[in-house]
């Protein structure tokens, strides 16, 4: 079906994450009860939940793992790492000194000292989103990475740890994995901050630790919206909606184009490629949840890909490079059709944790900053302090804080 743009507008200024009732009452219960017993619960829960007891796989499994590839999957795993660690290695994450007249002020920027990862499980084992997520975390300097996938761990999952030089891997899933990196049993040491994508009820428990823990973000349904015009391809197009359609029903593709002829040539393209899809009936599933948009221009398609905020905006358009400038929202951006989003998810290079439900309006993908803290430095002089000190205890009684303003005063 070809919606006209006024009939998605206010869909798309709607979105955001939504948050089920009954998900969070239960995962407020697992929560609590690691937090108060410790491993007991946690072997509990993952004994009912997964049929299996939690436990840390060694490194020696990893290594077989890896081993055991098939040596082009190696390499591609390799290569993967080494481009996400060239991207990373590109972003600042120094500090700064200033020294003047009145003293020094400055940053210390620190790495956080242990990141938990959750790798989830399911019908495809996930190995890329290790990479994605621990591969930044080492650049930026992060002494311990801890990854917590269900039981019984993918392969994959296990050889993707060996390559990103990953420290300690446990066999756990689901909101009993988060609640013992969040607050640390005998086995699994306490994290700093937890990375990394999951199912509702992962989602749950990194929304009710936050303040216990850092988070990257609370990842929905994955999403991808294109912006093409009549030079793009509708096999291609179709190719790579359908590429985001297979992840799950929920998934939206959406394609936004003032060319009708093209969309009607997508609209067919996809029925037919849809035919020789393994997971067709998922990708079908979702693509009634995304669609296909006219639009008056390329203008206004690119308000609306603005408005909708995806996690994926890719430009299939002649000339992509001049309508960079007129993204506001965006998870991540791919330029012109030969840089596919299929691509970003496996060895682009730039991580493919990145926010979806509409959070790209305040939130970018996985970036180095996310593993860094900055801890601002004040060191002033006397004269600056006594300059100072006066119109900071100014403000002080304008907030009716007198001990503020009184500690200032002994210093003019």
């Amino acid at each position: 079906m070809i919606y006209q743009a006024d009939e998605v507008r206010a869909r798309f200024a709607k979105r955001g994450l939504d948050f089920d009732p009954t998900v969070e009452e239960i995962v407020r219960g697992i929560l609590a009860a690691v937090r108060e017993e410790g491993d007991a619960a946690l072997d509990r829960f993952s004994l009912d939940l997964d049929g299996h007891l939690v436990e840390e796989i060694p490194k020696r499994l990893w290594r077989e793992a890896y081993e055991d590839l098939d040596e082009e999957l190696r390499d591609a795993l390799e290569t993967a790492r080494e481009r996400i660690e060239a991207f990373y290695r590109e972003e600042a994450k120094g500090g700064f000194l200033k020294a003047e007249a009145g003293g020094v002020l400055g940053q210390l920027v620190r790495p956080l000292s242990r990141v938990g990862v959750y790798v989830p499980g399911g019908s495809a084992p996930l190995l890329s989103s290790l990479l994605m997520s621990a591969v930044p975390a080492k650049v930026a300097g992060v002494e311990e990475v801890i990854v917590a996938s269900p039981p019984k761990v993918h392969p994959g999952v296990l050889a993707a740890a060996w390559v990103a030089g990953v420290d300690r891997l446990f066999a756990m899933g689901g909101a009993q994995a988060i609640a013992a990196m969040a607050f640390g049993t005998e086995r699994v040491p306490r994290v700093d901050k937890i990375v990394g994508p999951g199912n509702a009820y992962v989602v749950a428990a990194k929304r009710q630790v936050y303040g216990v823990v850092g988070l990257d973000g609370l990842a929905g349904p994955t999403e991808t919206l294109i912006v093409a015009d009549g030079s793009a391809s509708p096999r291609l197009l179709a190719a790579d909606l359908l590429a985001q359609a297979e992840h799950g029903p929920d998934s939206e593709p959406w394609l936004l184009s003032p060319d009708r002829a093209l969309l009607e040539r997508v609209e067919a393209e996809l029925a037919r490629q849809l035919e020789g899809l393994p997971r067709a009936e998922v990708a079908r599933r979702a693509l009634e949840k995304g669609g296909l948009v006219l639009t008056r221009d390329l203008e206004e398609a690119l308000d609306l890909a603005n408005l909708y905020a995806p996690e994926h905006l890719c430009l299939a358009l002649s000339d992509p490079l001049p309508w960079l400038g007129r993204v506001q929202n965006a998870g991540g951006v791919f330029l012109g059709e030969g840089s596919p989003e299929a691509l970003g998810d496996y060895i682009a290079g730039p991580s493919h944790v990145m926010p979806t439900s509409g959070t790209a309006r305040f939130q970018g993908g996985l970036a180095l900053r996310d593993f860094l803290k900055v801890i601002p430095v004040v060191g002033l002089s006397e004269g600056a302090v006594k300059e100072l000190s006066a119109k900071g205890a100014l403000l002080a009684r304008a907030e009716g804080l007198e001990g503020h303003a009184r500690a200032l005063d002994l210093r003019r």
